[in-house]
């Protein structure tokens, strides 16, 4: 029998004894476990461990650095020049001196970008008013823009068996929807003249029709012609001829150039122009040439390296796109090299511009209005609204109006350059919102196009002056019909980063006007007429729990418990799924994907175009804006100002004031509608605005993005750059 063996014996024999010296098997230091119960980091909770600002308060100390090197520096020369002057003194004044020259050196180095759908104003800080150029670039193209589509004319004419009626047939180019809407909008015009005693003529359309049809135009010799144009030269030779031109050169080329130029406008009703690109690199780069030509030819900035040392402030809208935001500071930084970039809301930069700190913005351009209250230096966020209407809607109807009663330059095309040039004059010199204006008008224009003599026209008018801009408060008279083209086609919509759900800005002011618009009767005035609507879906917050506007309209505003269940966690079985009788459901459920819910909502809104007459729009905002608070209610009603190239109709805030005071009799002594203080141009506001905010001290300014922070950590640096919630 063997015997049984020691513990030892069976490691040496099973070779598992240790043979090493307690020798550590790496030098890798061993780091022991945490102690769950209490233990602490310092993990992002201090400001400085943040890369936004740690530069700042870099920048900060190095400023200070210089500037007590300059401080010593005028000290010493101050005592070497003027040996009996007193030092203290000396000092004093050379101090003030510096601070004043640096003050100019910096704001020398300064640009402010205002972009809009027609016009770009661009200055330095130093520059009491900015400069317009065109936002427009023009290419070499197979056919210019007049030309496609088989010549088709804008405004479009309708066919009628096929085939557009003649001359003596304009009332029927535009259809018998128009043609209806522009009979009541005059029966309705007339009806409030008679009310307000003003005299009408029974024949006033006779007469003017009348007139239009057999007047013919005179025609003036190019050298008698003393305000001729000078239209933009193109070489003979077509391998000569430049790849674009941009501003004001571009709209003075001749429609029959050799080789042949298409006007392209990259900004669209806000945001970037679907419709007319297919390429967005193509789009992209339209952009930074319009912006390279404009710091050429109106800042005087030749060398593309020399803008390092400029810093820029960009205007963005203040219901904006995000993917509209983070490719015009792409475009700022990384393509033209600018050093430093900040963004401002156009709302609050008009508060700057007028000194005003607390006002409800109402910015009519050319292709979008945008209103929002403004409280203490912030953007209102729920009270933000922008309509997809604006100053080039007035003119486009205005024509058609103008056609519809005979206009004798019947064959206008605004696609045609010099046709849109003129229609703009013809709008800004004759349209008026004042009934005074209302009587048979003789007036008349002069017709210039390349290669042709100068034709002076003489018409007529009426009421064509005063319900084409009426259309601010009817918008169903303006077409509406190409504004949703290619919509999302080219350029995708921002989503989150973590789950892909569509992350951009909306407000509860901007869901009221979708909703009106697609016809589900939301609580534009402040009753609730239907509970199906979009807002129901959207995140709830104090102002849709609420309603000043409920509470004035005598509405119960008592939150009640809904009808509904409250809907359950993701991944729990949606209850709205029935079982069909008798059914076996096999164990499968229906689950509820809330990013897919939250795409479909915006695909339904994308849809949809936010269109609402501006009198409404401006209440649902300022309900929002109030938030159930009454005195601050007030303070808006007396504060509304009308800013943009569209609110220069002479008469618009009088007739805006008047329909406020309609709709709100209870507020009728505070409504107050007004233009910007101190004779300011309201088409410059917003980008005087911009230049107070960038000329602000750097210590009180921590939104400037740099080139060394954008290149490492790119847009995300907008959430602690943003003075507003990115």
């Amino acid at each position: 029998m063997v015997g049984k063996k020691s513990g030892k014996a069976l490691l040496r024999e099973e070779g598992l004894e240790r043979t090493d010296n307690n020798l550590d098997l790496t030098t890798w230091p061993q780091v022991n476990m945490i102690n769950q119960k209490n233990y602490y980091t310092e993990f992002l909770k201090r400001d400085d461990q943040f890369l936004a600002y740690r530069t700042q308060a870099e920048e900060a100390r190095n400023r200070m650095v210089r500037e007590a090197r300059d401080k010593d520096r005028a000290l010493a020369q101050g005592v070497h020049t003027e040996g009996t002057t007193d030092v203290a003194d000396e000092g004093a004044v050379d101090e003030t001196t510096v601070a004043i020259g640096s003050k100019e050196a910096y704001a020398s180095k300064l640009i402010i970008l205002h972009v809009g759908s027609q016009n770009l104003r661009i200055g330095l800080g130093t520059d009491a008013l900015p400069k317009s150029v065109p936002m427009v670039i023009a290419r070499k193209w197979k056919e210019n823009e007049s030309e496609e589509d088989g010549g088709e004319p804008r405004p479009k004419r309708q066919k009628v068996d096929g085939v557009i009626p003649a001359d003596a047939y304009p009332e029927k180019w535009f259809g018998d929807d128009f043609a209806n809407q522009y009979q009541t909008m005059c029966s309705e015009l007339r009806t409030r003249m008679r009310t307000n005693k003003r005299r009408v003529l029974p024949n006033s359309k006779e007469l003017v029709i009348n007139y239009n049809r057999r007047t013919p135009p005179e025609i003036i010799s190019e050298h008698n012609d003393s305000n001729r144009i000078e239209w933009t030269e193109i070489p003979t030779n077509p391998k000569d001829a430049p790849d674009f031109l941009t501003g004001q050169a571009a709209l003075r080329i001749p429609e029959e150039s050799n080789p042949r130029y298409k006007l392209f406008w990259p900004i669209q009703h806000g945001t970037f122009n679907e419709k007319d690109y297919f390429d967005r690199n193509q789009l992209y780069h339209d952009i930074s040439k319009i912006f390279e030509e404009a710091f050429r030819t109106q800042l005087g900035i030749t060398k593309p390296k020399d803008l390092a040392n400029f810093n820029c402030v960009f205007i963005i809208p203040d219901l904006y796109e995000r993917i509209y935001v983070t490719i015009m500071l792409d475009i700022l930084i990384r393509d033209l090299g600018l050093g430093k970039v900040c963004l401002q809301q156009e709302s609050l930069s008009a508060t700057f511009g007028a000194g005003y700190s607390s006002s409800c913005i109402v910015d009519i351009g050319a292709q979008k209005t945008s209103i929002c209250c403004v409280d203490e230096g912030l953007c209102i966020e729920e009270s933000r609204i922008n309509l997809k209407m604006g100053g080039a809607d007035v003119t486009e109807t205005f024509i058609k109006m103008m056609l519809f009663d005979h206009f004798p330059y019947a064959d206008m095309n605004l696609k045609r350059r010099y046709d849109f040039l003129l229609a703009e004059e013809l709008k800004q010199n004759f349209c008026s919102m004042d009934e005074s204006s209302v009587t048979v008008q003789t007036l008349d224009f002069y017709l210039r196009a390349s290669g042709q003599d100068t034709r002076k026209y003489f018409f007529k008018t009426y009421d064509e002056t005063m319900l084409s801009p009426m259309g601010f408060f009817k918008p169903a008279i303006f077409d509406h019909s190409y504004k949703l083209e290619r919509r999302r086609k080219v350029i995708p919509r921002s989503v989150d980063l973590y789950d892909g759900a569509p992350n951009d800005p909306l407000s509860n002011a901007q869901l009221m006007v979708i909703e009106s618009a697609a016809g589900k009767s939301p609580s534009v005035n402040g009753t609730q007429e239907s509970s199906n609507s979009l807002a129901v879906n959207s995140t709830p917050s104090r102002s849709q729990q609420y309603s000043l506007l409920s509470r004035l309209n005598d509405v119960e505003v008592t939150p009640r418990s809904s009808v509904a269940g409250s809907p359950g966690p993701e991944g729990t079985p949606n209850p709205d799924q029935d079982t069909p009788a008798g059914g076996d459901t096999g164990g499968s459920l229906t689950f509820r994907d809330p990013v897919l819910e939250k795409t479909k909502q915006a695909e339904e809104r994308d849809k949809t175009l936010p269109i609402m007459s501006i009198d409404q729009a401006i209440l649902e905002s300022l309900s929002q804006g109030a938030r159930g608070d009454d005195r601050k209610l007030r303070d808006f009603f007396g504060g509304i100002m009308l800013i943009g190239g569209g609110s220069k109709t002479p008469g618009l805030a009088t007739f805006l004031e008047n329909r406020l005071r309609e709709l709100r009799p209870f507020y009728g002594k505070e409504i107050l509608v007004g233009p910007p203080p101190r004779e300011l141009d309201p088409q410059v506001l917003v980008w005087k605005g911009g230049s107070v905010f960038g000329k602000l001290s750097s210590s009180g300014n921590d939104s400037w993005i740099s080139r060394a922070e954008y290149d490492m950590l790119g847009n995300r640096l907008l959430v602690n750059k943003c003075m507003f919630a990115w």
